[in-house]
């Protein structure tokens, strides 16, 4: 692909007979959708020039358009098409492999984002903002907490401190009282602060990831426009003006989330110090130095939950804040509170010996308790949100924000009790020298099995109604397709695609009764676990054989599938930072997941729309100021979605200008249910009667497109009845061989495309171009 920056269109320049607004050339910017493609491929011919943007992001046209505005009237008949390629922005570099650790504080931001519609209940609405950081904040402390597990309790206080463990690990033989002869790293606090370098480490690298993609991401300054009246720019707030503009809101997480990490791993390494000195005969000193940090580890972790509890930005201009002082004296406070508390631990202590596990174990019951209580607490607030504005679409009327709050938590919980079982059966190969994790995790790996079983029934119940679906499909094919030559496999399979199509409007159905079932299991399992601090095969010997059986074997075959996941988990990350097809496999994920703002979690994968959005909004608004032309934004399945954002973003007088053309677009099906607050009904009609026109096309054997659903209040209805697909059922004249059943793929290779397209053109009305010199046809061709 060539840069041809040389070729971009002149604004204003040659005079008045070359401005692109006189020779009534239209542009239709083509936005793709999940999992990318190439401006080759979206503007069908090899030869392809960059008109503006960079490596990451960027316009592509055809080489021979390059200079199209500039072309004298009448010599093409169709828009000039325009190719905005994003796809690198989720699945780029290797380094996007790195992103498969933060999938559990990418769904908890998405459940920011799922509250349900209100209005006048702006303290509601800060607090289910607010529960959903604090669950965020949960997150950051679990996963570092779960490194000082491995790297403080398993390797350090345990392995280290067996003598059996440590000679089976020549590694940890310098930390090892009875290898090393009492060396100097051998006492319990010294070893635990030489371990703490892990979970700092982690700590660390989790602030540069976020940095960084802060750097790059949140740094794209939208366009600078006023408020517009009517809350900002109608019944949503991807209208404000600093929607897309969170710059000053991530750095204030990013610190406060640092900080969380680096007091979590001092209070690891200084609790066991702390405890030792308190008992009867510990030094007087270090004693009053231990409550003394103590006092401070909470100070510093009330500050961060004050931190995290005001939101910090305003959407309604842009805010260029950044809290400066906050942001920099925050994290090195912790830090410096970390080198003391490290300092503190090693000081030596004669006497003093590593048994059973760290202290601190309660941790994990903490943190699994408060997280049961924010989601519980979380549903209270969205229902009583949703009672206040009801929406009959919205995904389990209301509550799915806090059901993907829990999916979060319990993702965040087997990742981090993967990690500890696994090492601790690497370190403990006999299983009997150390105590190992803490009860709460084996307890929450026993879980597992059930809910894998839930699962499979809900697999089993999704074939079946998908069975039902296509059987009622199959008579509906044969109606459509009458007076074709009947062929029973060919109507079974358009039918088979339509029914598997349809399941995606199961899926709040599926996330109430696993989100409900792990909330359950969740809850049992630290009810055990508190009740009888041993594990399940423990705690139910001396009951009936079938449920010692039956807890011996959840036990059993969840640690194992814990371990077949971990190892998933890595492999699967490890192809991704070598292969580029895997990476992209990858970034379609991210292409859903981090669409939005990252408002609930700054080390979350970044969020591609603040880039994204900011270009389009810049190009069209550019484009129509300096053309006065005509503009269709063409957006397929997730380009949809960026496009409509782009439209809200834009001033309310080059929003007029411009059409939206949509195809297998999920606007109302997928966000419309699940992001009520932003795309329901209100915002998508509110939308429609702002843009000139607007049509969408679908078809039912596609998965993630819909309709829209929408009266057209003023023109032709948005939506066009579904297309035909595939476009013929037998072979016919124009298509001699076996038709494809296209689903969601290969919109513009159907006839209702171009149609709808010369449509758009011709309601584009030249009344709407400033100044122009010469009018269209209804055709949408220039006038003679």
């Amino acid at each position: 692909m060539e840069n041809a920056q040389r070729n971009r269109p002149a604004e204003g320049s040659d005079g008045e007979d070359t401005r692109p607004g006189e020779s009534g050339t239209a542009l239709e910017l083509l936005v793709h959708g999940v999992g990318g493609t190439t401006p080759e491929k979206m503007l069908d011919d090899p030869r392809t020039v960059r008109i503006t943007g960079d490596d990451v992001a960027a316009m592509f046209r055809r080489a021979d358009d390059a200079d199209a505005e500039r072309q004298p009237a009448g010599r093409r008949e169709g828009p000039v098409p325009e190719a905005y390629v994003w796809c690198n922005l989720t699945s780029g570099n290797g380094t996007r492999a790195l992103w498969l650790l933060l999938l559990p504080f990418m769904v908890v931001n998405i459940a920011h984002w799922m509250r349900p519609t209100a209005r006048g209940r702006r303290r509601t609405v800060r607090l289910y903002g607010l529960l959903v950081r604090l669950a965020g904040l949960s997150l950051t402390v679990l996963l570092v907490a779960a490194a000082c597990e491995v790297a403080l309790d398993l390797a350090a206080w345990q392995c280290a401190g067996t003598l059996a463990c440590a000679e089976r690990h020549s590694w940890l033989g310098f930390l090892s009282p009875g290898i090393s002869d009492g060396g100097w790293w051998s006492p319990p606090g010294r070893r635990l602060a030489l371990a703490a370098l892990v979970p700092t480490a982690l700590t660390g690298l989790l602030w540069f990831l976020s940095l960084r993609t802060w750097s790059a991401y949140e740094s794209q300054q939208p366009m600078a426009r006023a408020p517009e009246p009517e809350e900002d720019g109608g019944p949503t707030a991807l209208g404000r003006p600093g929607f897309w503009y969170g710059r000053r809101l991530v750095a204030r997480l990013r610190a406060a989330h640092t900080a969380a990490g680096l007091l979590t791993v001092a209070a690891a390494v200084g609790s066991a110090a702390a405890r030792y000195d308190r008992e009867p005969g510990g030094p007087a000193v270090l004693g009053v130095l231990g409550v003394l940090l103590e006092a401070m580890l909470a100070a510093g972790a009330g500050a961060v939950v004050w931190v995290v509890c005001r939101r910090g930005r305003s959407e309604r201009r842009l805010d260029g804040g950044l809290d400066r002082r906050l942001v920099r004296w925050l994290p090195l406070a912790a830090l410096a509170l970390l080198a003391l508390t490290v300092v503190y631990a090693g000081w030596e202590r004669p006497g003093w010996r590593s048994a059973g596990r760290l202290p601190g174990d309660a941790t994990f019951g903490a943190l699994a308790l408060a997280q049961g209580l924010l989601v519980v607490v979380l549903a209270g607030v969205a229902h009583t949100l949703h009672r206040t504005d009801p929406d009959r679409r919205a995904a389990m009327r209301g509550l799915a924000g806090p059901a993907v709050a829990m999916l979060a938590c319990a993702l965040g919980g087997v990742m981090s009790g993967g990690v500890s079982q696994r090492v601790s059966d690497w370190l403990d190969g006999t299983g009997t020298s150390m105590p190992g994790p803490p009860v709460l995790l084996t307890w929450q790996a026993s879980v597992i099995p059930p809910l894998l079983v839930l699962l499979l029934v809900l697999g089993g119940w999704l074939a079946r109604r998908a069975w039902r679906i296509a059987r009622a499909e199959c008579a509906a094919v044969e109606r459509e397709y009458a007076g074709e030559t009947g062929d029973p496999g060919r109507t079974r399979r358009i039918a088979s695609v339509r029914a598997m199509a349809a399941l995606t409007d199961r899926g709040p159905r599926i996330l109430a009764v696993t989100s409900t079932a792990t909330l359950l299991l969740g809850a049992g399992a630290l009810v055990g676990a508190l009740a009888t601090d041993r594990t399940p095969g423990e705690a139910a010997q001396g009951s009936y054989a079938v449920v010692h059986g039956a807890a011996q074997t959840a036990q059993a075959l969840g640690s194992w599938l814990i371990g077949l996941g971990f190892i998933l988990f890595v492999t699967w990350g490890r192809r991704a930072y070598k292969d580029a097809s895997a990476r992209r496999t990858i970034g379609i994920l991210w292409d859903v997941g981090t669409f939005w703002p990252r408002a609930a979690h700054p080390f979350a994968p970044p969020c591609y729309a603040e880039r994204a959005v900011p270009d389009l909004t810049w190009r069209i608004a550019t484009w129509t100021r300096s053309t006065g032309g005509r503009l269709i934004i063409s957006g397929h399945s997730q380009g949809s979605v960026l496009a409509a954002a782009a439209a809200w973003q834009l001033p309310p007088s080059a929003r007029r200008r411009v059409a939206l053309l949509t195809y297998g677009s999920p606007l109302e099906r997928l966000y419309g249910r699940w992001f009520p607050a932003h795309f329901g009904p209100e915002a998508l009609g509110f939308l429609h009667q702002e843009v000139d026109c607007w049509r969408n096309l679908y078809r039912r054997t596609d998965p993630i497109g819909g309709p829209m659903r929408l009266p057209g209040d003023r023109g032709p209805d948005v939506d066009r009845p579904a297309l035909q697909d595939p476009l013929a059922y037998g072979r016919t004249e124009a298509h001699p061989l076996p038709a494809p059943v296209l689903g969601h793929s290969d919109y513009q290779a159907d006839p209702a495309f171009v149609e709808e397209r010369r449509r758009l053109l011709a309601r584009l009305r030249a009344a709407e171009v400033p100044a122009p010199r010469h009018t269209e046809e209804p055709g949408g061709g220039p006038a003679a």
